[in-house]
């Protein structure tokens, strides 16, 4: 199993706006792509001065529907986020293997 972590600093400014699109249109539209299997969107708890720091993570059954979502849907749906918010949402992008589920 792959996680896709998607981490994003928000800025004050447009978070509850930010969050508001992630919720309506961003994760069901990632998600309606078919590649992921559920998603979770955690809020990070640590103090920040410059923002709010959330973790978005997409599971997928492996490698190949991951690296099909980010050839065919990646780069257009991370074109709408800069589109929207810029440099108000910073993303950093990792991948993770599942190699314990208790």
């Amino acid at each position: 199993m792959i996680i896709y972590n998607v981490t994003v600093s928000v800025d004050t400014e447009v978070h509850e706006m930010w969050l508001a699109w992630m919720r309506n249109t961003h994760l069901p539209d990632v998600m309606a792509t078919g590649h992921f299997q559920d998603v979770r969107l955690c809020r990070v708890l640590s103090e920040e001065d410059s923002g709010v720091t959330y973790a978005v993570q997409y599971t997928c059954a492996n490698m190949e529907a991951y690296e099909c979502y980010r050839e065919e849907h990646a780069a257009r749906l991370q074109a709408e986020s800069e589109k929207y918010y810029g440099g108000k949402a910073i993303a950093f992008r990792t991948l993770l293997e599942v190699v314990h589920n208790a």
